[in-house]
């Protein structure tokens, strides 16, 4: 996938088959997207290009933007329209001047001035332009007037559910991790750095490896126990991790960290991606450190069943 990071560089291909939006989750939702758009470039020998934007417009907008949280970094959401199969990624940098566009400013100066489409897929809510006003009919007049096609993508469900971003924020941040994934399609996860903790899991048996995430804006899930995945130097290694507050040991801040089973090297500084399978259980104060020692010791059993 050929990424441009600013549309007017962005070299002109035939027969393009375009989408746009914010892709947060890059759900099962946006896969129906986007296997249209394969689908219909195929028919015409043509190319695949997403267009989207960055920063997340909600924050440059300020929209509540202070509890905004999203399902994939930057970096991580790019990596899964790769693994889509699109061809070119358009990253418009969103602003504030940007913002007061109208919609239809917006696809004769950006989209069809730069790009010039033959078809545009949309998703069945997507909105666009200065207050959102753009959408499907707008879309379709302006396709009619231009030259090229529109087609929308009807919702996708699953067990009579509509997935969206939205609801799998919503199943994450109540812990509901393995409904959530199979809404995305693949396993919700973290990638932090790890860094130096109190080394109190060693002492228990259970070492573990605490993380630290760059972006404030990660969506983090809810406070439990979870039976993990690992992904460390290209290998995938089986685990649990606690996100929490530690209460047995009184710590107060909100940490990551992760129990990797057979694994037992000095890995400070490094940085480790973890894959949630399930949550096992709310994180809870014992009375003691070898009442925790117990638990944990349950906690890993479970997860080896899980996993």
């Amino acid at each position: 996938m050929k990424i441009y990071n600013c549309i007017k560089d962005f070299k002109p291909v035939d027969n393009a088959v375009i989408t746009i939006g914010t892709f947060d989750g890059v759900h099962l939702g946006h896969q129906a997207i986007f296997k249209k758009m394969r689908e219909e470039a195929a028919k015409t020998g043509g190319k695949t290009v997403v267009i989207t934007f960055f920063p997340h417009p909600r924050i440059v907008l300020g929209l509540d933007s202070s509890q905004l949280k999203f399902i994939n970094t930057q970096e991580k959401k790019i990596n899964r329209l790769e693994e889509s199969g699109i061809d070119y990624l358009v990253i418009i940098s969103f602003t504030k001047d940007f913002a007061r566009l109208s919609s239809e400013e917006f696809i004769k100066e950006f989209i069809y001035k730069h790009i010039k489409p033959v078809k545009v897929i949309t998703g069945y809510d997507h909105h666009f332009g200065k207050d959102r006003e753009g959408g499907y009919e707008l879309l379709t007049k302006m396709g009619n007037d231009l030259g090229f096609e529109v087609e929308e993508v009807d919702a996708v469900y699953m067990n009579d559910v509509k997935i969206s971003s939205t609801r799998i924020r919503k199943l994450l941040e109540a812990g509901r991790v393995r409904t959530a994934n199979t809404f995305l399609g693949y396993e919700y996860s973290i990638t932090g750095q790890v860094v130096t903790g109190k080394s109190l899991g060693h002492g228990l048996g259970f070492p573990t490896a605490n993380i630290e995430v760059a972006d404030e804006y990660k969506l983090i899930a809810a406070v439990g126990v979870y039976a993990c995945r690992v992904e460390y130097m290209g290998r995938q290694y089986k685990g649990m991790s606690n996100i929490g507050f530690r209460p047995t040991i009184n710590r107060g801040d909100l940490t990551i960290e992760v129990n990797i089973f057979n694994f037992d090297k000095q890995i400070y500084g490094e940085e480790i991606t973890i894959s949630f399978v399930d949550r096992m259980r709310d994180e809870k104060k014992f009375k003691n450190l070898n009442a925790l020692k117990e638990q944990l010791a349950k906690d890993k059993e479970h997860a080896l069943k899980l996993l």
